[in-house]
């Protein structure tokens, strides 16, 4: 299927492609994020295929052609560095943004589709163990429950709200079932009969809990995921069977990563066949509802691979970027036009 893959970086910006991944064109010279910027988050409306949401480190910033162009929305993260992006599966309108490194970490949410945000009246350090400053990698929302928001922290640890946002209980420490507060990833299925399964990522392990997190069995990764410790990222299939990828490596940069995947709501995964080798850890995961069997997976080094069988196997594109930080899918083909390349030296004109 014919769409647009979008693929965002630290040091190129948003590149995007309308052909299948045949050719890429940057972002243009006076876009509000810059083509050689960091974008560290991006978000596919799930209802309007133009709307595309990046986070930034200029802020906050809305598409409406698909990814051809991005405006800046005037908000309290002007200027900070975005982590994370998460619509309310039931309601699009709200949405949450995480932010971190080099800015503060904070939450901020919207009501009215990314147009006004307001602060969370959470508070987190300015600085703290394992990563100087933290950032704020991941939130879920529960798309059976718009009360239910999760988010977490590296390092600060998971956090959940059962009011929409209002006020927030943290999840892990000492005398908690999850003892790491290094979270990487954070996702919510719910089953067609309204079970729900939360999966919870540590730099090091799986957590898993089917009683709306009261208790938790837990992976350790480096044992389960042949030596591999550094537990990446997670990503629900599109197809709402309770399909899960998952993404872990040997450390970050990392010099060796596998694709794992799970039929059954993350209680067994299987290893996937990877016919180029990864050449460090895969940092991200990309998909959507209309095409279920294409996904995207894209290295800390840039490598970008995709899956046309629903993550079973995968082949590497011929791009390389630099490290790509998210990657989203829309089906619509965004009208995009190559830049104007610079050919010839302009004649020099000699005055008399």
């Amino acid at each position: 299927m014919q769409g647009t893959i979008l693929v965002a970086t630290a040091g190129q910006g948003i590149l995007r492609s309308n052909d299948d991944g045949k050719t890429w064109h940057r972002l243009g010279l006076k876009e509000a994020i810059e083509f050689d910027g960091t974008v560290r988050a991006i978000a596919v409306h799930p209802q309007q295929p133009n709307l595309i949401y990046a986070g930034a480190d200029v802020g906050f910033c809305i598409s409406e052609d698909g990814g051809v162009h991005f405006r800046l929305i005037d908000s309290p993260m002007n200027g900070m560095t975005i982590w994370a992006l998460a619509i309310d599966p039931s309601n699009p309108q709200v949405m949450y943004a995480g932010t971190g490194a080099p800015s503060r970490c904070q939450l901020f949410k919207s009501v009215d589709g990314g147009l006004s945000w307001a602060a969370s009246s959470m508070l987190f350090p300015e600085f703290c163990a394992g990563v100087n400053r933290p950032r704020l990698l991941t939130i879920a929302v529960d798309p059976g429950d718009s009360n239910d928001v999760w988010f977490g922290v590296e390092e600060g640890g998971a956090w959940r709200s059962r009011d929409a946002g209002a006020s927030w209980e943290r999840q892990d420490g000492l005398t908690k079932a999850i003892r790491i507060s290094d979270i990487h990833a954070i996702t919510i299925l719910r089953a067609p009969a309204g079970a729900k399964t939360i999966l919870l990522l540590t730099v090091n392990g799986v957590y898993r809990s089917i009683d709306d997190g009261f208790n938790w069995s837990e992976i350790t990764s480096r044992e389960r995921f042949d030596g591999q410790y550094y537990t990446r990222t997670v990503q629900a299939l599109a197809d709402t069977s309770g399909h899960l990828m998952l993404a872990v490596g040997d450390g970050t940069p990392g010099t060796r990563s596998r694709l794992y995947r799970s039929s059954d709501r993350g209680e067994t995964w299987n290893d996937t066949l990877i016919h180029t080798p990864a050449n460090s850890t895969f940092w991200a995961l990309g998909t959507h509802a209309t095409d279920p069997s294409l996904l995207f997976a894209g290295t800390k080094y840039g490598q970008l691979h995709r899956s046309t069988d629903g993550g079973r196997s995968w082949t590497k594109d011929w791009r390389e970027f630099s490290e790509i930080t998210a990657i989203a899918w829309t089906p619509m083909v965004a009208p995009l036009v190559a830049h104007a390349q610079t050919t010839a030296i302009p004649e020099r004109k000699v005055l008399a």
